[in-house]
């Protein structure tokens, strides 16, 4: 489910957009949908109520994500993919990493408020 929001842009913001957009080969909406999508994940994880600290501490990719990532990762290192899958690839790799990051830095944040145990604590 969608809902519609009409949106003004300034002129000069709106050139820089559609310049974007064509750039990478992107529709306007798709590309400023990307954005905000990835402006309002990006939250700073300090900020985050303890719930979705821990939430993110427990972050993975989706099964079928990673069904195709591992697939296409196999695939690659055989020299089997086209173009498309290569560019697939390189999709799946950037969520895995930008993935990794956010469960690291909520892991840190958990064990500086004590949500979690240290991994690295001495056993006594």
């Amino acid at each position: 489910m969608s809902e519609s929001i009409a949106l003004e842009l300034p002129e000069p913001l709106a050139k820089k957009v559609k310049e974007i957009a064509a750039l990478n080969r992107q529709g306007i909406e798709e590309m400023l949908i990307e954005w905000i999508d990835r402006t309002i994940n990006e939250i700073p994880i300090d900020t985050l109520p303890d719930e979705q600290v821990l939430a993110l501490c427990n972050l993975q990719m989706g099964e079928q994500q990673q069904r195709v990532f591992s697939d296409l990762q196999a695939r690659n290192s055989e020299g089997l993919l086209n173009t498309q899958e290569v560019k697939k690839l390189n999709e799946l790799m950037q969520v895995y990493r930008h993935g990794s990051v956010r469960k690291a830095k909520a892991m840190q944040v958990a064990v500086m408020r004590g949500l979690i145990p240290a991994l690295n604590k001495a056993h006594s």
